[in-house]
């Protein structure tokens, strides 16, 4: 199930009502400034979980679980 053009022709006169014709540039940049914001926030927690995997690798000893782990004190 995919949208067909009939469906897009619907949702862009919907915006136009609703938004207006001046106001659609304005929308289309902020949602543009906002994918790249993620899209930027994507590739640095991409790029710090990489690098803590690479860390973990290097010192794989530090990382270890306990033998005789001690129970919390309540």
């Amino acid at each position: 199930m995919s949208i067909g053009i009939q469906e897009i022709t619907l949702i862009l006169i919907v915006i136009l009502l609703l938004f207006g014709a001046k106001r659609i540039p304005e929308l289309a940049r902020a949602f543009g400034r906002a994918s790249y914001e993620f899209k930027k926030a994507k590739e640095t927690i991409k790029k710090e979980a990489e690098e803590l995997t690479e860390e973990l690798k290097d010192k794989p000893e530090e990382f270890k679980p306990q033998d005789n782990p001690q129970e919390p004190q309540v």
